[in-house]
């Protein structure tokens, strides 16, 4: 199957533009899986939780409906990050449009910075989907959940082949250790991070200043990296892999990742 990362700069309270940059960027790609940025759609840097709630749309707003078009004009599983609103609060969510079928969503469960003061933490808990075409198996994570190896274990664990990461990222400390996550639950982790700077007024009056460090990547599930792209440039990169290797977590005829868990002496 093929996957494709996405990688740009979405203009902070634009959704109408962001949308048409994503797609003039897919509009010649052909792929099955299409990975996009965490709030694509509206940029990242809100400073207020009345400014993220004005801007937040439901799953059935137009955002999701870009996106589950997406879906059905590629013929390829979406997966994009969105402020969703819900029932009076507003989630750091990523759509994950089907082609030809219903959509679901995944809600951030570790806010990052001052996400804590303008969204709500996620309630959907990590699951996968399958791929309604190809028949593997889909996780998502959002940004700063990849700290946290809990949240790519519970989607190995649920069967994941593949790990869809939306992220903003701000730092290069992920690069170090985001192909573990990949290696120690032997999966595919596409990361599709932005590019650009946010500068945005505070209420208190001082300036937040957000440069996004792109280079978004693929990693194999032996954690090596298939392909990164620069911290700059918007880019489509689009691989072909077997994501059914995956399924066989041996590392030598006596050890297998997931049955020699000793989970009765872990803490929680």
């Amino acid at each position: 199957m093929k996957i494709s990362v996405v990688q740009f700069t979405p203009v902070m309270g634009n959704p109408e533009h962001n949308l048409r940059q994503i797609a003039a960027l897919l509009k010649k790609i052909v792929t099955d899986l299409i990975v996009l940025p965490e709030l694509c759609t509206t940029g990242y840097s809100f400073v207020s939780a009345k400014e993220v709630f004005d801007a937040a749309e439901e799953m059935g707003g137009k955002s999701a409906r870009f996106f589950e078009q997406l879906a059905n004009d590629h013929n390829a599983v979406v997966i994009a990050g969105f402020a969703e609103s819900d029932a009076g609060k507003v989630y750091n969510s990523a759509i994950i449009a089907m082609p030809g079928g219903e959509s679901t969503v995944y809600r951030k469960s570790h806010l990052f910075f001052r996400e804590k003061e303008c969204f709500s933490e996620g309630n959907t808990g990590f699951f996968v989907v399958r791929h309604p075409l190809k028949g593997c198996k889909v996780g998502v994570m959002i940004c700063n959940d990849w700290r946290y190896p809990e949240a790519a274990r519970s989607l190995a664990l649920l069967g994941a082949d593949i790990i869809a990461c939306p992220s903003n990222l701000v730092s290069d400390v992920w690069r170090a250790v985001m192909p573990a996550r990949a290696f120690e639950n032997k999966v595919f982790l596409a990361v599709a991070n932005r590019c650009g700077t946010e500068a945005r007024t505070l209420p208190a009056g001082a300036t937040q200043t957000l440069t996004f460090t792109g280079g978004s990547v693929l990693y194999n599930y032996t954690g090596e990296t298939v392909e990164q792209a620069d911290k700059t440039s918007s880019v489509v990169m689009t691989f072909e892999i077997d994501p059914l290797v995956t399924r066989d977590k041996s590392f030598n005829p006596f050890n297998d990742l997931f049955k020699d868990r000793r989970p009765d002496l872990y803490f929680t």
